[in-house]
């Protein structure tokens, strides 16, 4: 029998724009910006094959000291422009080499109707795995990207006073 879940969590990115935010979110950036800033929490980002749209491959290395074969490699299987969603599903390593049939992310960049310069990045992470697996959903967490997406927007404001 298979379990499935599902976790969404939105973060509030003040300062941004969507269209700004999406510039990053919708290609290669978001590796790119993860690697700088984030090596030592979330790791390295290598694109492998492609140049960001969809059936891109990208490897990402762990820090060092993470549990398990310490890198995924994820295909970029939906990227929507129009309504901001780029999808990305574990082909190999990460959460694949510990069993689990699918493990998708979805990251969603959603204009913040209360203020035009603040975002909401709604991430999605979707599962399956074999019941016999249960004892690894602890290990399913969203918190890498809510410190994505607040370091990526601290970082674009940032950016902005720096450039104005």
């Amino acid at each position: 029998m298979k379990l499935e879940g599902k976790i969404t969590e939105e973060t509030v990115v003040v300062g941004v724009g969507a269209e700004e935010m999406w510039k990053v979110y919708g290609g290669l950036e978001l590796g790119r910006l993860v690697s700088e800033l984030l090596p030592h929490d979330i790791g390295t980002a290598q694109p492998i094959q492609g140049h960001g749209g969809v059936g891109t491959i990208v490897k990402l290395t762990f820090p060092p000291g993470t549990p398990g074969v310490g890198y995924l490699k994820e295909i970029f299987t939906k990227i929507d422009d129009e309504k901001r969603v780029k999808e990305t599903e574990t082909i190999e390593g990460g959460f694949k080499a510990m069993g689990f049939d699918v493990y998708r992310i979805r990251l969603e960049i959603l204009e913040n109707s209360a203020d035009d310069q603040s975002t909401i990045v709604r991430s999605t992470i979707e599962y399956e795995l074999d019941e016999n697996l249960a004892n690894l959903l602890p290990f399913v967490t969203i918190k890498p990207l809510l410190t994505m997406s607040e370091t990526i927007g601290k970082y674009l404001c940032e950016k902005k006073k720096t450039t104005v």
